[in-house]
C-alpha cells in the first residue's frame, strides 16, 4: 500500500497540486464563512456541509475530470482473434493520442466478459471481467496514432464474450 501511494505522489502534476489547493482553500472559506454565521444555525451547518464536500468531492472528481481532459486519447479496436492452438485471443488495436502534449507512457488495457442477452447481467459482467490483459506503449507524440498488438492468455472460456480496450496515460 505504501509503494502504491508514493508511485501516486510521484505521478502528480502541478495541475494536481494547484487543483488541491483550491479546494482546501474553498473548505478553509466556508468553515471561516460558517464560523461568521454561526448565529444563523441552518446557514453554518450548510457552509460547513458545503465546505466539506469541496474538501472531498474537490479533489476527487477534479482529479479524474483534469485528467480526463489533459490525456485524452482513444482506442480501437480492429481485429479481434481467438487463437485454436493456444488458448489466447490476439487482439489488434490502435490508439490515438488526442490531446495537446506527448505521452511519455500508456498502458493499454483489453477487458474481456462474459456476454448474455440479458442488460443486468451484462452490466454485472463488466464488474468483474473473466481476464484482463495490459500492456505499456511508450513515447506517442501528439496527434498520433500507434499500432499494437495484444495477448490476452491464458483464455480458457467457450461461450460468448465481449472485449473491450481502455488506456490509460501519462
Amino acid at each position: 500500500m505504501k509503494e502504491k501511494i508514493i508511485a501516486f505522489v510521484h505521478q502528480l502534476l502541478v495541475y494536481d497540486y494547484i487543483l488541491f489547493g483550491v479546494a482546501f482553500t474553498l473548505f478553509l472559506l466556508f468553515i471561516i464563512l460558517a464560523i461568521l454565521l454561526r448565529n444563523r444555525f441552518g446557514i453554518a451547518i450548510f457552509c460547513v456541509l458545503l465546505g466539506f464536500t469541496f474538501l472531498v468531492g474537490g479533489p476527487t472528481i477534479g482529479y479524474i475530470e483534469l485528467h480526463k481532459y489533459l490525456f485524452k486519447n482513444s482506442t480501437k479496436l480492429i481485429s479481434q482473434k481467438r487463437l485454436h492452438f493456444v488458448d489466447a485471443i490476439l487482439v489488434r488495436g490502435t490508439l490515438r493520442n488526442e490531446s495537446k502534449f506527448n505521452f511519455t507512457e500508456c498502458e493499454v488495457i483489453a477487458t474481456v466478459y462474459k456476454s448474455t442477452s440479458n442488460r443486468l447481467k451484462n452490466y454485472i459482467y463488466k464488474i468483474k471481467p473473466l481476464k484482463r490483459s495490459a500492456f505499456i506503449l511508450r513515447d506517442i507524440p501528439k496527434d498520433t496514432t500507434k499500432k499494437f498488438k495484444l495477448f490476452v492468455e491464458p483464455f480458457k472460456y467457450s461461450k460468448e464474450y465481449n472485449l473491450t480496450l481502455g488506456a490509460s496515460c501519462r
